[in-house]
Protein backbone atom coordinates (compact mmCIF):
# COMPACT_ATOMS: atom_id res chain seq x y z
CA UNK A 1 0.00 0.00 0.00
CA UNK A 2 3.10 2.27 0.92
CA UNK A 3 4.46 1.98 -2.27
CA UNK A 4 1.64 2.61 -4.40
CA UNK A 5 0.87 5.76 -2.20
CA UNK A 6 5.02 6.60 -2.79
CA UNK A 7 4.56 6.09 -7.07
CA UNK A 8 1.41 8.16 -7.07
CA UNK A 9 2.52 10.96 -5.35
CA UNK A 10 5.67 10.84 -8.28
CA UNK A 11 3.21 10.18 -10.71
CA UNK A 12 1.45 13.20 -9.29
CA UNK A 13 4.41 15.77 -9.30
CA UNK A 14 5.80 14.64 -12.33
CA UNK A 15 2.00 15.49 -14.12
CA UNK A 16 2.29 18.84 -12.31
CA UNK A 17 6.17 20.12 -13.65
CA UNK A 18 4.75 19.81 -17.40
CA UNK A 19 3.21 22.85 -17.22
CA UNK A 20 6.24 24.24 -15.24
CA UNK A 21 8.48 23.19 -18.40
CA UNK A 22 6.70 24.07 -20.82
CA UNK A 23 5.89 27.75 -19.67
CA UNK A 24 10.36 28.40 -18.89
CA UNK A 25 11.41 31.49 -19.72
CA UNK A 26 13.86 31.35 -22.95
CA UNK A 27 16.90 34.02 -24.03
CA UNK A 28 18.01 34.19 -27.19
CA UNK A 29 21.26 35.47 -27.67
CA UNK A 30 22.83 36.78 -31.42
CA UNK A 31 25.70 38.83 -32.21
CA UNK A 32 25.25 40.63 -35.28
CA UNK A 33 28.83 41.27 -36.97
CA UNK A 34 30.86 41.10 -34.26
CA UNK A 35 33.74 41.18 -36.38
CA UNK A 36 33.22 44.80 -36.48
CA UNK A 37 32.44 45.99 -33.22
CA UNK A 38 33.92 48.46 -31.57
CA UNK A 39 35.83 47.17 -29.09
CA UNK A 40 34.63 43.47 -27.69
CA UNK A 41 38.68 41.56 -27.82
CA UNK A 42 40.03 40.78 -24.33
CA UNK A 43 42.93 39.26 -26.80
CA UNK A 44 44.03 41.80 -29.06
CA UNK A 45 45.64 44.90 -27.92
CA UNK A 46 45.50 48.40 -30.11
CA UNK A 47 43.07 49.27 -33.24
CA UNK A 48 42.08 45.99 -33.92
CA UNK A 49 38.02 45.93 -34.13
CA UNK A 50 35.68 42.64 -33.20
CA UNK A 51 35.00 40.41 -30.60
CA UNK A 52 36.77 37.43 -29.52
CA UNK A 53 35.18 33.92 -28.58
CA UNK A 54 35.54 34.89 -24.77
CA UNK A 55 33.79 37.74 -24.33
CA UNK A 56 31.21 36.56 -26.86
CA UNK A 57 30.20 33.47 -24.30
CA UNK A 58 30.80 35.43 -21.33
CA UNK A 59 28.35 37.82 -21.94
CA UNK A 60 25.80 35.65 -23.59
CA UNK A 61 25.93 33.46 -20.56
CA UNK A 62 25.56 35.75 -18.23
CA UNK A 63 22.48 37.60 -20.47
CA UNK A 64 20.57 34.42 -19.82
CA UNK A 65 21.64 34.27 -16.32
CA UNK A 66 19.45 37.64 -15.90
CA UNK A 67 16.65 36.24 -18.27
CA UNK A 68 16.04 33.98 -15.51
CA UNK A 69 16.72 36.16 -12.95
CA UNK A 70 13.69 38.93 -14.07
CA UNK A 71 11.65 37.39 -16.30
CA UNK A 72 8.27 35.32 -15.30
CA UNK A 73 8.02 31.82 -16.81
CA UNK A 74 6.61 31.77 -20.21
CA UNK A 75 8.44 34.87 -21.78
CA UNK A 76 10.72 34.64 -24.02
CA UNK A 77 13.49 37.67 -24.92
CA UNK A 78 15.79 37.81 -28.20
CA UNK A 79 18.68 40.41 -27.84
CA UNK A 80 20.97 41.22 -30.63
CA UNK A 81 23.69 42.59 -29.81
CA UNK A 82 24.81 45.11 -32.52
CA UNK A 83 28.06 46.59 -30.76
CA UNK A 84 30.29 46.37 -27.77
CA UNK A 85 32.80 48.99 -26.51
CA UNK A 86 34.22 47.19 -23.96
CA UNK A 87 35.29 49.55 -20.49
CA UNK A 88 38.87 50.80 -20.75
CA UNK A 89 41.22 50.72 -23.64
CA UNK A 90 44.51 49.32 -24.69
CA UNK A 91 47.60 52.08 -25.07
CA UNK A 92 49.88 50.01 -27.38
CA UNK A 93 52.13 53.10 -27.25
CA UNK A 94 52.90 52.11 -23.90
CA UNK A 95 56.02 49.93 -24.07
CA UNK A 96 55.89 48.43 -20.48
CA UNK A 97 52.13 47.87 -20.75
CA UNK A 98 50.81 46.88 -24.44
CA UNK A 99 48.02 44.15 -22.68
CA UNK A 100 47.04 46.01 -20.04
CA UNK A 101 43.75 47.82 -20.15
CA UNK A 102 43.31 51.46 -19.02
CA UNK A 103 40.47 52.66 -17.21
CA UNK A 104 39.56 56.35 -17.62
CA UNK A 105 36.33 58.20 -16.91
CA UNK A 106 36.15 58.94 -20.88
CA UNK A 107 36.50 55.11 -21.97
CA UNK A 108 33.18 53.50 -20.55
CA UNK A 109 31.23 50.76 -21.62
CA UNK A 110 28.68 50.70 -23.79
CA UNK A 111 26.35 48.03 -25.57
CA UNK A 112 24.00 48.76 -28.49
CA UNK A 113 21.08 46.44 -28.84
CA UNK A 114 17.83 44.99 -30.40
CA UNK A 115 15.35 42.98 -27.99
CA UNK A 116 12.18 42.10 -28.35
CA UNK A 117 10.23 40.73 -25.50
CA UNK A 118 7.38 38.06 -25.87
CA UNK A 119 4.87 36.39 -23.60
CA UNK A 120 2.75 32.75 -24.86
CA UNK A 121 4.02 33.82 -28.87
CA UNK A 122 2.66 37.91 -28.73
CA UNK A 123 5.15 40.54 -28.60
CA UNK A 124 5.01 42.64 -25.42
CA UNK A 125 7.44 45.17 -26.45
CA UNK A 126 10.62 45.34 -28.48
CA UNK A 127 13.33 48.65 -28.91
CA UNK A 128 16.89 49.28 -29.88
CA UNK A 129 19.09 50.41 -26.93
CA UNK A 130 22.06 51.94 -26.01
CA UNK A 131 23.08 50.72 -22.69
CA UNK A 132 26.16 52.22 -20.71
CA UNK A 133 27.76 52.92 -17.37
CA UNK A 134 29.51 56.47 -17.47
CA UNK A 135 29.87 56.35 -13.71
CA UNK A 136 31.80 52.62 -14.24
CA UNK A 137 34.51 53.75 -12.61
CA UNK A 138 32.92 55.09 -8.96
CA UNK A 139 30.79 51.64 -9.11
CA UNK A 140 30.95 50.14 -5.07
CA UNK A 141 33.28 46.78 -5.02
CA UNK A 142 34.84 47.37 -8.30
CA UNK A 143 38.63 47.08 -7.07
CA UNK A 144 38.00 43.68 -5.73
CA UNK A 145 36.71 42.46 -8.43
CA UNK A 146 38.83 39.60 -10.34
CA UNK A 147 36.35 39.73 -13.51
CA UNK A 148 37.42 40.88 -16.87
CA UNK A 149 33.72 41.94 -17.97
CA UNK A 150 32.77 42.95 -14.60
CA UNK A 151 31.85 46.23 -15.82
CA UNK A 152 30.38 45.47 -18.65
CA UNK A 153 27.87 42.80 -16.89
CA UNK A 154 27.23 45.05 -13.80
CA UNK A 155 26.05 47.47 -16.60
CA UNK A 156 23.78 44.97 -18.19
CA UNK A 157 22.50 43.95 -14.46
CA UNK A 158 21.46 47.28 -13.95
CA UNK A 159 19.64 47.65 -17.27
CA UNK A 160 18.12 44.57 -17.20
CA UNK A 161 16.87 45.39 -13.73
CA UNK A 162 15.34 49.03 -14.67
CA UNK A 163 13.72 47.15 -18.34
CA UNK A 164 12.61 43.68 -16.97
CA UNK A 165 11.63 43.70 -13.00
CA UNK A 166 8.34 43.11 -11.89
CA UNK A 167 6.70 40.04 -11.05
CA UNK A 168 10.21 37.78 -10.92
CA UNK A 169 13.30 37.45 -9.45
CA UNK A 170 15.50 35.02 -8.12
CA UNK A 171 19.19 34.71 -7.49
CA UNK A 172 21.95 35.39 -9.44
CA UNK A 173 25.14 33.46 -8.80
Amino acid sequence: MRSITVYTSIALLALLMVPLATAATSVEVVFKNPEKFSDASLDSPGYERGADPYVMKELRSYIQKLGERYLPPGQQLQIEIRNIDLAGRYEPWRPNAYEVRFMRDITWPSIDLHYVLKQNGQIVSQADARVMDQLYLQRPGRANRSDRLYSEKAMLSDWFHRQFAGQHQSGLN
